[in-house]
């Protein structure tokens, strides 16, 4: 027994210098952890700033900024491991048997993006163009992530289409024949009057030249918000051509408001100025 406590007592400094030793590779390696899950994110952030500032296409910024984080994170995965002991060419191969696994097992998400980075590099379509296909729903590009692509649809609505349904499946770019969406807001006096409003507005759209028509082109006309201060704001929103664009804005405003007039719905701005002009005529009567 004396034996024993005597040989226990003279690993001891042997034993204690190896958990510290341990411990401070540990530590280390946890704080290669947080420091590159940090640089990643400040990188993927920088690389999205840069990229707006050169006026580059919306839809590569997040796919992009994915891609940079990710690698930043391997490398501190890497190196964390590397810190604790483990053999980094092991784990490589590891992780690339795992890969292979896990990719046979992942062939559907492997294929949305890989259909991303065609999507992204080919340019069959842009951040804010309008599209409708098979394998698209129809409405405004988004963005184009690494998995899905964004499109946000006629009622406003947002939907997440695989990128892969996309790229397999032929799709209309509608905005590549020179079309635009113009969004006009018109804020009714009186909420009771939103369906006759509504109705009316869509008898005077329905005649305006400009404004184009058809499934995915259809004009739409919503409830936008209810004020604070009373009333609703109502949006039209329709599809113009380019060269049209720029007076489409102004024609439907003023003529939305002949339209409602006529039909005796009251506006806000000009059931304010009606009122006003009763006030005075009655002070001077």
């Amino acid at each position: 027994m004396e034996d024993f406590f005597n040989r226990l007592f003279h690993l001891q400094p042997s034993l204690l210098d190896s958990v510290t030793h341990d411990v401070v590779h540990l530590v280390a390696a946890v704080l290669i952890l947080a420091v590159g899950w940090w640089i990643s994110n400040r990188v993927a952030q920088l690389s999205e700033h840069m990229l707006a500032r050169s006026h580059a296409d919306p839809t590569l910024a997040p796919m992009l900024a994915g891609i940079v984080a990710w690698a930043v994170r391997v490398i501190a995965i890497v190196a964390a491991l590397s810190e604790v002991g483990i053999a980094t060419a092991s784990v490589l191969a590891a992780l690339g048997a795992a890969g292979l696994a896990i990719g046979l097992a992942l062939q559907g998400t492997l294929q949305n993006i890989a259909a991303g980075i065609m999507l992204l590099f080919l340019r069959p379509f842009r951040a804010g163009d309008v599209i409708e296909g098979s394998g698209a729903a129809a409405g405004i590009v988004r963005e184009v992530g690494l998995f899905t692509t964004r499109i946000e649809r006629g009622d406003g609505n947002a939907v997440f289409v695989p990128n892969s349904q996309i790229w397999s499946n032929p799709v209309i770019n509608y905005s590549s024949g020179g079309t635009q969406r113009v969004d006009v807001t018109i804020d009714l006096a009186r909420r009771e009057q939103v369906d006759p409003a509504i109705g009316e507005l869509k008898k005077m759209v329905a005649n305006e030249p400009r404004v184009l028509a058809g499934t995915t082109l259809a004009p739409a006309i919503v409830v936008d918000s209810y004020p604070d201060d009373g009333g609703v704001r109502l949006r039209m929103s329709v599809w113009v051509r380019d060269p049209d664009a720029a007076f489409a804005i102004d024609d439907l405003r003023e003529h939305a408001g002949e339209a409602l007039a006529n039909a005796g719905i009251a506006v806000k701005g000009e059931e304010k100025a009606r009122e006003r002009e009763d006030a005075d005529a009655a002070l001077a009567h």
